[in-house]
């Protein structure tokens, strides 16, 4: 068993596409977005890329205020934090995911120890910074890192190269992928394997459609890893 329990949450068109422009959001379908604020509000903290906070014009995780009053009562903080993986720590600190982000919502940097130490240094100024490997973000590391902070439910939203990091290294435990009926998007997966990696088998716990969008929950299979 790991220390958390990390759920990815993907939107995909029917030839795969994770992305049209560049962005998600012209593949995510109403009954997508309702599923998505739906998986933020039973999360301790959502888990994105860097590159995807930057194209996405991410900002800190709002929840409608049932869904906090829901977490209040579980004795959990309104809102999630997000947590976003980055190496560079290249980023515009007065963007809205660092300025606008909650006192108990802290918006989390997961980086390594070979980040630049005075962009590091800033960095703390607006955020908490997570070490998690020594020359890249480990993905295990990370992980245990998070679940000694407290965060058991890990939500990663993509980007499809952090995804394929999380699945390679074994640290993706669910799999929620809703297909939307659209094709022609950009020629991006929704995970990118690393080189080398081999096939990681999953198992389909469920499956059900609302307004054209299919969706499907997968489970990792354990012990079935394969070497190419």
């Amino acid at each position: 068993m790991h220390e958390c329990w990390v759920t990815g949450h993907m939107v995909a068109g029917l030839d795969g596409t994770a992305s049209v422009g560049g962005r998600v959001g012209a593949l995510s379908t109403s009954p997508d977005q309702a599923l998505f604020r739906r998986m933020r509000q039973v999360a301790d903290i959502v888990l994105v890329g860097a590159e995807t906070v930057r194209r996405e014009g991410y900002g800190p995780v709002r929840l409608a205020e049932g869904a906090q009053e829901w977490r209040r009562l579980q004795g959990l903080a309104p809102t999630p934090p997000l947590a976003v993986v980055s190496r560079s720590l290249a980023f515009d600190w007065s963007a809205t995911v660092f300025r606008d982000a909650p006192v108990d919502a802290r918006t989390h940097l997961i980086t390594c120890a070979a980040a630049d130490p005075k962009r590091k240094a800033e960095a703390e100024k607006f955020a908490t910074v997570v070490v998690a490997g020594d020359e890249r973000v480990e993905p295990a590391e990370a992980m245990r890192a998070l679940a000694e902070l407290g965060r058991r439910v890990v939500l990663c939203e993509g980007g499809p190269t952090w995804l394929g990091e999380l699945v390679a290294a074994d640290r993706l435990d669910e799999l929620c992928l809703s297909i939307s009926p659209l094709m022609g998007g950009d020629p991006l997966p929704v995970s990118v394997t690393p080189p080398g990696s081999g096939l990681a088998e999953f198992d389909l716990k469920g499956a059900m459609a609302e307004d054209n969008t299919l969706f499907l929950r997968y489970e990792r299979r354990r012990g079935n890893h394969h070497d190419r």
